[in-house]
């Protein structure tokens, strides 16, 4: 389903939005790697696993899974068919699920997909991200490779369904290895510093403005007022 999908959906995103991508010689052609991506927009599910040869498997966000109408169908198909596996974040354990879930991903010696801010981006600027990539990584000793999504957010701001015609563009840095920290997982220093780096090299690579809060946090205050 998933490379039937890739054919057909994956053929017609490259004719109408034309990715424009640089890097992704630093994807691993085998074996296990995280890709820690910046998200600016639903479709960054969609357009970062479009362009990698391999399968990549993502988290979502059980919301995915439930919507109704053609929209929600659409989704709800394009999310099992490309393998990305639901959670529900309203749940205490969602967090653990998560990492359970990768590293078993990362374990069979394939690629996972993950948003280190937690969430969307609720301004175009870069969060501060959460441990779990740091942990992932330490866990596994897989590298970790930083993903740019650069104009998803402008083809698709918040509150638009669908995605304006324009040029994806995407850019890959250099994986990052964390061995020499694998006896320190657990470490909340350690796992820190390691997460920081990853956004660090996110932040270089994307060019957007760093704000060392968590995102959801921001989101909530909006919410709130």
């Amino acid at each position: 389903m998933w490379w039937l999908l890739k054919a057909t959906l994956g053929s017609l995103l490259w004719v109408v939005y034309r990715p424009k991508v640089e890097g992704l010689e630093h994807v691993p052609e085998e074996g296990p790697a995280i890709l820690a991506s910046n998200h600016l927009a639903v479709t960054d599910s969609f357009f970062m696993p479009l362009v990698v040869k391999r399968r990549v498997t993502f988290i979502a966000k059980e919301e995915y899974f439930t919507g109704t109408g053609f929209k929600g169908w659409f989704v709800r198909s394009f999310m099992n068919a490309v393998g990305a596996i639901p959670v529900d974040r309203a749940g205490g354990d969602a967090a653990n699920v998560a990492l359970d879930t990768g590293e078993r991903v990362l374990s069979e010696g394939r690629l996972f997909g993950i948003y280190p801010e937690g969430t969307r981006s609720p301004d175009g600027r870069l969060y501060r991200g959460k441990t779990g990539v740091a942990r992932l990584a330490l866990q596994t000793g897989s590298p970790v490779v930083p993903v740019a999504m650069l104009n998803t957010g402008e083809l698709q701001p918040i509150g638009r369904r669908i995605p304006r015609i324009g040029r994806v563009r995407i850019k890959f840095g250099a994986p990052h290895d964390f061995n020499r920290y694998r006896e320190l997982v657990g470490d909340r220093f350690i796992e820190r510093a390691v997460t920081d780096e990853v956004m660090d090299a996110l932040r270089e690579l994307s060019g957007q403005d760093y704000v060392d809060e968590y995102a959801a946090k921001v989101k909530e205050r909006g919410q709130q007022g």
